[in-house]
């Protein structure tokens, strides 16, 4: 699903990362371990197409197709999907605004039809009684007042609303209690056809996730695979 080939990549003329060479197989739920600054939350946003990160050399292959030099939306809409640490508040977006477009560009990418708005409500009440997400908070604006258990859970209704066929979950046990933390392994485990690469530093909650693979990182190269 996803092949790393010889990246190196700079911040500001920092170099981050150097020969990185990473494979992430389909349907694995694969662990990017390693201590803090070690460069996995890099990584992890340089697979998404953070613009503020300069790929010096090498190439991100996504289910074959080089995407090295897509943008972020492009690489969204193929279907890379990055849950990160730290998400932005958005005053005056509203979550349901903000799910139903998002949903309704990937469903046109992928299906070349508008997203009917009674299609969307089914799928959004699917998802928000799957995760237990209270009505009210969906007329909230995106993030703001949240906690940081409550923005996982929204995190995990993004998720569940796209389906993505790579998720990149960049510490989502962190700022979660036991009961989030168990209801994002529960649904990484009822999606079958997105494959994960996550990290966390949590023994608890990597044994939840039942990892098929591990990869360790310091400072910024890959110590084993």
């Amino acid at each position: 699903m996803l092949e790393i080939q010889n990246l190196n990549v700079s911040l500001d003329g920092k170099k981050l990362l150097t020969d990185i060479n990473l494979s992430v197989a389909c349907g694995a739920r694969h662990l990017l371990a390693g201590h803090n600054g070690s460069g996995k939350s890099t990584l992890a946003a340089v697979i998404a197409g953070d613009s503020r990160y300069t790929i010096d050399s090498g190439k991100i292959l996504f289910d074959g197709r080089n995407v090295t030099d897509d943008n972020a939306t492009a690489r969204a809409l193929a279907g890379i999907f990055l849950g990160a640490q730290s998400v932005p508040e958005i005053p005056g977006l509203t979550w349901l605004s903000f799910l139903k477009h998002s949903a309704a560009a990937h469903a046109h990418f992928q299906t070349g039809r508008d997203l009917s708005m009674g299609e969307f409500l089914i799928r959004l009440d699917e998802a928000r009684t799957r995760l237990n997400i209270p009505k009210e908070w969906l007329n909230r604006s995106v993030n703001v007042g949240f906690s940081g258990g409550e923005r996982k859970r929204m995190m995990l209704m993004r998720l569940v609303m796209t389906g993505p066929r790579l998720a990149i979950l960049d510490e989502p046990d962190s700022g979660a209690d036991t009961d989030t933390q168990r209801l994002i392994a529960d649904t990484v485990s009822q999606m079958p056809d997105t494959t994960f690469l996550f990290i966390s530093h949590q023994k608890t909650f990597t044994e939840m996730m039942h990892p098929t693979a591990r990869t360790e990182m310091k400072c910024g190269a890959i110590i084993t695979e």
